[in-house]
């Protein structure tokens, strides 16, 4: 008989996650944000929106990168008469973001954008209870058919929240963007996604935890500010992986100072890491401890060029050591367990075969043909619009987005 409670073990699930938030669906160009649909990646250009060939050429490579939405500040008149220009050149859904000057907002809502970002907080005349000016964004942005983003920033949230709550808290950053929302809707508008970014973590965390206890609008997440790799792709991590693994977020961005295109690398690995979105094999590899008895880092690097740009929920996992290699490897969809020149493979917890060192990248690759060609009618079928898109479909119930 155990001291410990073990009924909580025997109810507890045996594959754990939780699954997404539902919230609604909004369209944001060709995307549908929201629902059950992929997290999708943006980011935004550094570059001066009146420098239109700067802007596309810095668009183009992070679309290259795998960008599904981009964004472009509109601070000035000259910006907004160049987003007709740009949208012409690119791929992908157009965002214009907008702070302080409404109406740089209201000349951005005459050019073909797919989505405007406004933060209501600095928009608004001061001590007006009437919210005029936003309503005139949200009016124009209805009559136009364009969704927003409500982006309330711990940075610039409203003074009277402020003072209500002390300091920009979660409670006071939630109560900010559900008053904009009862806003818009008064005004019959409800294609809204909206944002809670802070530069702490803790803070962003709760409140994205808040927000979703309260609305089923859908959420943009990213901790706002987190400076310069490597630190901020680790502190964007940290903040970013809690909320993934609640189920919470629909868009994501990582923040990084300089260059945006690593920002989409950093972005999907978090969303792989997490399983809530997996583009390509998940590749599990021991440390280099005393135990290793193979070329384990040439193995793994033979194994990342062959896998390069497939679109494969499925689990491999490459072990150097008789300890926890077996284990390991029975617990992947195809696995090996190797030392002293030989490697077991596996299959669905299985052993297969017996192969040398030598062999084993051979070995492994045969084996994810063979769970390709197992699985094809599976990736087919899953999603007809974005062929590869399921879920759950790999041993061990990896998420995938093929596109």
């Amino acid at each position: 008989m155990s001291r410990f409670d073990l009924s909580l073990l025997e109810h507890a699930p045996r594959v754990p996650g939780k699954p997404r938030h539902k919230t609604r669906e909004v369209r944001v160009g060709d995307r549908v944000i929201g629902g059950q649909n992929p997290v999708a990646v943006q980011s935004m250009t550094t570059s001066d929106t009146f420098d239109v060939e700067a802007t596309v050429k810095q668009i183009h490579a992070l679309e290259e990168a795998g960008c599904e939405l981009v964004r472009v500040t509109v601070p000035k008149p000259e910006d907004a008469g160049a987003l007709s220009a740009i949208k012409g050149r690119i791929g992908i859904p157009l965002i214009c973001d907008i702070h302080f000057d409404y109406k740089m907002a209201l000349a951005a809502l005459d050019h073909p954008v797919d989505k405007i970002r406004i933060n209501p907080g600095n928009i608004n005349k001061a001590n007006d209870p009437t919210h005029d000016r936003f309503r005139q964004v949200v009016r124009k942005a209805k009559s136009r058919g364009i969704p927003m983003r409500i982006g309330v920033n711990a940075g610039s949230l409203e003074r009277d929240l402020c003072e209500k709550y002390g300091f920009p808290c979660p409670p006071a950053m939630v109560e900010s963007a559900l008053r904009y929302i009862e806003v818009a809707e008064s005004e019959g508008y409800h294609d809204i996604i909206v944002s809670l970014k802070s530069s702490d973590v803790l803070v962003a965390v709760e409140a994205y935890r808040l927000f979703a206890q309260l609305a089923d609008y859908p959420t943009h997440i990213g901790i706002t500010e987190a400076g310069k790799p490597p630190y901020a792709v680790t502190k964007s991590a940290a903040g970013l992986a809690p909320i993934l693994l609640d189920g919470i977020g629909d868009t994501i961005r990582i923040s990084l100072l300089g260059d945006p295109v690593p920002e989409i690398a950093a972005a999907y690995d978090i969303l792989q890491a997490t399983q809530r979105r997996v583009r390509r094999p998940e590749l599990i590899a021991c440390p280099t401890c005393g135990r290793l008895a193979i070329d384990l880092e040439k193995i793994i690097a033979e194994l990342e060029q062959r896998l390069s740009g497939r679109r494969l929920p499925v689990k491999i996992s490459v072990l150097g050591c008789v300890v926890n290699g077996p284990g390991e490897a029975r617990e992947a969809d195809i696995g090996i367990a190797a030392g002293n020149g030989k490697g077991m493979v596996y299959r669905n917890g299985e052993e297969v075969r017996r192969v040398d060192e030598k062999d084993i990248v051979e070995a492994l690759m045969e084996e994810v043909a063979r769970w390709e060609s197992e699985n094809a009618g599976k990736i087919a079928a899953a999603n007809p619009t974005r062929p590869g898109e399921l879920e759950g479909l790999g041993r061990r119930k990896l998420p995938v987005v093929a596109g």
